[in-house]
């Protein structure tokens, strides 16, 4: 069997994003012995086994599942939250503007429960991610999401103040999710490599303005602050609308370059 044809098919330990509804998704894996209880039925979830993502499998009383491969999108909206976590449209516009690619290093501060260190440790494996955080719980916490997201050995956790300086030198990136972020700049530009990344996720303008003129005066370039806002419509023959409700606000993401 060809590599793409075993990555298609469902694996035991394989994770599976089971699908009822636009609503209703359950982020498992396919174990023996192990069964899935929703209140449309149970599924047996060793009889994913042997499936191709796409599947339609069906609970005991009938309910009809759609077995998908899971995205980093659906690891991140799933896991176990001890913090308020970056949405993934944020996550989005962070892991493009940075062009993370395998093989990268990044320094990541502001752990949190792990979400924004899933979507960086997914797309620079087999490379490293090295997370900053000053709370051992909330890293305990992401180590947890990490490892079931399966992701773990590509990042290096670190109970470590982030404004007291970064032990890396030489990183591709330095992505922050953290309340002063200014304090982090003049680390940042000593750790980065020359034309590396800066990243900031801060949910009010005064961490902006901070931030912007400490980038500034360490001689970062080509700073850009950006703000996301995603709508989902209601899509009816007919009635075709935005959704009544929808994320507004979620913060701002500055970025920048080092310049040499």
């Amino acid at each position: 069997m060809a590599l793409r044809d075993q990555e298609d098919v469902i694996h035991e330990g394989s994770f599976v994003l089971l699908y009822l509804d636009g609503k209703r998704k359950y982020l498992t894996r396919a174990e023996k012995g192990h069964v899935l209880h929703t209140h449309r039925g149970y599924l047996l979830l060793d009889s994913l086994i042997g499936l191709r993502y796409g599947s339609r499998v069906r609970s005991n009383v009938g309910a009809d599942f759609v077995a998908l491969q899971p995205t980093p999108w659906d690891f991140v909206l799933k896991i176990a939250r001890k913090t308020q976590v970056i949405y993934p449209k944020d996550m989005a516009l962070i892991v493009f503007k940075l062009g993370l690619r395998p093989g990268m290093r990044v320094v990541e501060a502001g752990t949190g429960s792990g979400a924004l260190t899933c979507a960086l440790a997914f797309f620079v494996r087999p490379g490293v991610v090295y997370s900053y955080d000053v709370n051992p719980s909330f890293q305990e916490v992401a180590r947890k999401n990490l490892e079931r997201a399966g992701l773990l050995d590509y990042v290096v956790l670190k109970v470590k103040d982030v404004t007291q300086g970064i032990d890396e030198e030489g990183v591709d990136a330095v992505v922050l999710d953290m309340a002063t972020p200014w304090l982090v700049v003049p680390h940042a530009w000593k750790a980065l490599k020359g034309g590396g990344h800066f990243a900031s996720f801060s949910p009010t303008i005064n961490q902006v303005e901070k931030t912007v003129v400490e980038l500034k005066k360490q001689g970062f370039v080509d700073i850009k602050v950006y703000e996301l806002l995603l709508r989902e419509m209601k899509v009816e023959e007919g009635a075709v609308r935005p959704e009544t409700l929808m994320i507004g606000h979620t913060g701002y993401v500055t970025f920048a370059r080092k310049a040499l």
